[in-house]
C-alpha cells in the first residue's frame, strides 16, 4: 500500500521560501513519477510541477516555473519542491501524487493521472 506524506508547510512572508518535502512508502520499484499540486479554498485542485522516477524530465506550470523546483532523492523515497519568491497567490493546501507510468515518463497535469495521494500541507504567504 503506498502512503504519501507531506511536509514542511507554514507561513512566510511574500518573498520568501520553503521547501515541502513528500515522503514515500509501498513504491514498487522504479516506476512512479511524482507530482505536487495545490488547491486554495473554492477552487479546483491545480497541477503545480512534475518530475519522472529518474529526475531526467520534469514540468512546471507557467505560474511557478523559474520560482519553484521539484526534485527527488530515490535513495530516501522522498520528494521536494523548492518554493521561492512566494507570493500570496501561491496560499493553498500543497498534495503530493504518485503516477506509475514507469522510469522515464513524466506523469501529467490532470489529478486524474495520480494513482496516490498525500494529506496535503498548508503553505500560507502573507503580503
Amino acid at each position: 500500500q503506498v502512503q504519501l506524506v507531506e511536509s514542511g508547510g507554514g507561513l512566510v512572508q511574500a518573498g520568501g521560501s520553503l521547501r515541502l518535502s513528500c515522503a514515500a512508502s509501498g513504491l514498487t520499484g522504479r516506476s512512479s513519477a511524482m507530482g505536487w499540486f495545490r488547491q486554495a479554498p473554492g477552487k479546483e485542485r491545480d497541477f503545480v510541477a512534475a518530475l519522472n522516477w529518474s529526475a531526467s524530465r520534469t514540468d512546471y506550470s507557467d505560474s511557478v516555473k523559474g520560482r519553484f523546483t521539484i526534485s527527488r532523492d530515490n535513495a530516501k523515497n522522498t520528494v521536494y519542491l523548492q518554493m521561492n519568491s512566494l507570493k500570496p497567490e501561491d496560499t493553498a493546501v500543497y498534495y503530493c501524487a504518485c503516477a506509475e507510468v514507469g522510469p522515464y515518463r513524466i506523469s501529467g497535469r490532470s489529478p486524474n493521472e495520480y494513482d496516490n495521494w498525500g494529506q496535503g500541507t498548508q503553505v500560507t504567504v502573507s503580503s
